[in-house]
């Protein structure tokens, strides 16, 4: 992973089955004048997607909360 991939899975396992809005991400990820950026978001997502998922079409760990943020789910079969 990259180091802003690396960062992203950090926030998202601190919180790991709780939902993580955008703007929480930009803020923990690229800092406090980041908020309205969710391009990035998806850019570096699918870019996780693709390293970590069987199937990154249908991910099953990193899940999108369309207009929200994203979660990582809490148990892992």
């Amino acid at each position: 992973l990259t180091p802003i991939e690396f960062d992203l899975v950090r926030v998202l396992a601190q919180h790991r089955g709780r939902l993580v809005t955008h703007r929480q991400l930009l803020h923990e990820v690229w800092g406090p004048e980041y908020g309205q950026e969710t391009h990035y978001l998806r850019v570096h997502v699918a870019h996780i997607r693709a390293k970590l998922e069987a199937d990154p079409s249908r991910p099953e760990y990193l899940i999108t909360e369309p207009g929200v943020g994203y979660r990582l789910r809490d148990t892992f079969e």
